[in-house]
């Protein structure tokens, strides 16, 4: 039962995943920023397989894209909720936006040392060799 006293059922989960996906479609839709974030995830999958990462490394870098992915829906989550609590401009409301972008820098962030860290020695490798 779920906190309502009501039955799990399948249809319920389908429809919860149905929400779910809409969300995320309203990511890529309303946000500039997932587009940039969709361009970084292809070139770093691309240079994952030019690279050959192993598996470990994989790990590395789909928490990195994950991360960054989880806290841009979750900004998002947080505008759209700050736009209704607060319509008029208020302080309080800026900054609790500016946090919620700041997490998303914080990840980014992050993800870009596991880039370097997993790419760095590779790409350097590969740039001797093109020499």
């Amino acid at each position: 039962m779920d906190n309502n006293g009501q039955i799990l059922s399948f249809s319920g989960r389908i429809r919860s995943i149905r929400c779910a996906v809409q969300g995320i479609c309203t990511v890529f839709c309303s946000q500039h920023n997932a587009w940039v974030h969709t361009a970084a995830t292809i070139l770093v999958v691309a240079a994952g397989l030019f690279f050959r990462l192993r598996a470990d490394e994989w790990c590395w870098i789909t928490l990195a894209t994950v991360s960054v992915w989880t806290a841009e829906a979750l900004n998002t989550a947080f505008e759209f909720l700050t736009d209704v609590a607060s319509p008029e401009f208020h302080p309080l409301a800026g900054k609790a936006k500016d946090v919620a972008a700041g997490a998303v820098l914080i990840s980014a962030a992050g993800a870009v040392i596991i880039g370097l860290l997993v790419f760095g020695p590779r790409l350097m490798t590969f740039i001797r060799g093109m020499a």
